[in-house]
């Protein structure tokens, strides 16, 4: 009988050792598992901002780019050579709602 108290405290000891303190060994998977998230994440955002960055610097710099959006955006148009039509909804109408 003392034999197996013994082996009793031995494993109890081994197991504590494994899993006891302030991180045992499933919290240390749980944050690799979130470290290796988080990363990814990093990642992905980091791909956006040198993106953005890219496209920022055609705003700043290429004419094109600029022409392109002061078009979509705007509405605006080149010279006298173009013409912008607009279609819009008759300012009498209730926009499809009945009274």
């Amino acid at each position: 009988m003392r034999r197996f108290v013994w082996w009793a405290l031995i494993l109890g000891a081994l197991f504590f050792a494994a899993q006891g303190g302030e991180y045992s060994t499933r919290d240390l998977f749980v944050l690799s598992s979130r470290t290796r998230k988080l990363t990814h994440e990093v990642d992905s955002l980091q791909r956006q901002v040198d993106s953005l960055g890219r496209f920022l610097k055609l705003v700043r710099s290429d004419s094109a780019t600029q022409e392109r959006i002061a078009r979509e955006e705007f509405g605006m148009v080149r010279g006298d050579k173009e013409i912008l039509y607009r279609f819009g909804e008759d300012p009498g109408s209730t926009g499809g709602k009945s009274r």
